[in-house]
């Protein structure tokens, strides 16, 4: 990036000096930009945060509780020190956006994370034209091409029929912003009953609370009779397993839905029964569609596998640039971004 970019990087994050403000920080600054509410891109202890107006629930429940919070709706403008922001569908969970920044003509897509595989859980993105296209690059290898996401929720289903006729409780290990909600959408709730992790709960409340239709689900900590949780379904985040918390189910089977599961001996270092292939992150060939459908003239591709993928625009007649930053990706959330029990109010604790 020139020094004299709309858009720069610096130590604490992008940073748009002209309107003095950064998108995404990951240090402390005075007016943060966010595309979404995942602990990578929402970092705590700014000054005030601007976010897009369908995420902003999940932003206060993620960020400092006396947080300085404002939001806009997709595709509405506003002035920051007079330079135009607006937030665009992402595609990647709900609230997820795009960050359009514009100044004198000049126009920069901050894309987060994001899909364009249609999700019922949040709004689809939307492609925008501009000449700087920042995107991500977490599964930018041709060997990432996503299944049907109805041939999965299937493969889920039947899992969990064989484990309810069986006896057996099956725990679903996702992500418990997005990913979980994702998962409770698209499996057939007339199979059994569906418990959820503390963490999974209340953010599914608010996805109730934005309108998404979400199947009926009891926190697992409200159980008292045991017997109950035999042929349901748990919805967890990946925190969970191998913790003591999982013991109350009995007999259980259990499952992870992530990308990664595309990748051969994922199931086995993670220790799991079943692994379905779902990732709230563009594949393959959507990144490339993106990328293209912006018509930038110079793409920045930052986190993943960032210089396979410049290298590949490169090579097939697009000005591509690697940037590092620290947006980690979902693949490490279940270190960094699943809240442990302890820290959840008591009526949340498990």
């Amino acid at each position: 990036m020139r020094r004299d970019s709309l858009i720069t990087l610096t130590a604490r994050g992008l940073f748009c000096e002209r309107g003095d403000f950064y998108i995404d920080p990951w240090k402390p600054v005075e007016r943060a930009v966010l595309t979404h509410a995942h602990s990578d891109h929402a970092y705590r202890g700014n000054g005030s945060y601007l976010v897009a107006k369908e995420g902003e629930e999940l932003a206060r429940i993620r960020l400092d509780p006396d947080a300085k919070i404002e939001s806009q709706p997709y595709g509405k403008s506003s002035l920051v020190n007079g330079v135009k922001v607006s937030f665009y569908p992402a595609g990647h969970i709900l609230g997820s956006a795009q960050v359009r920044v514009e100044y004198r003509g000049e126009v920069w897509i901050i894309s987060g994370d994001y899909k364009l595989t249609p999700d019922p859980t949040c709004a689809p993105f939307e492609h925008i034209k501009c000449d700087f296209f920042i995107t991500e690059a977490t599964f930018g290898l041709p060997i990432y091409r996503w299944p049907n996401p109805n041939e999965v929720f299937a493969e889920m289903n039947s899992w969990w029929r064989r484990n309810r006729e069986r006896g057996k409780a099956s725990v679903m290990f996702a992500y418990s912003l997005g990913k979980a909600q994702r998962v409770l959408a698209g499996v057939d709730d007339s199979i059994g009953p569906i418990f959820t992790h503390g963490s999974v709960e209340r953010l599914t409340n608010a996805y109730r609370n934005a309108g998404v239709r979400m199947p009926k689900t009891t926190y697992a900590g409200n159980v008292t009779n045991k017997k109950e949780f035999a042929g349901s379904l748990i919805v967890a985040p990946p925190s969970a397993q191998g913790s003591a918390w999982l013991r109350r189910f009995g007999p259980h089977s259990t499952g992870f839905a992530s990308g990664w599961m595309m990748v051969r001996g994922a199931r086995r270092q993670r220790a799991i029964d079943r692994g379905f292939v779902l990732s709230d992150h563009a594949d393959w060939p959507e990144l490339n569609r993106a990328i293209r459908a912006s018509e930038a003239d110079t793409v920045y591709v930052t986190h993943g596998f960032s210089q396979e993928v410049a290298r590949w625009l490169n090579e097939n007649g697009i000005n591509a640039v690697t940037l590092k930053t620290q947006f980690v990706g979902d693949d490490a959330l279940d270190l960094m971004d699943e809240e442990s029990e302890t820290k959840l109010p008591p009526k949340w604790r498990v």
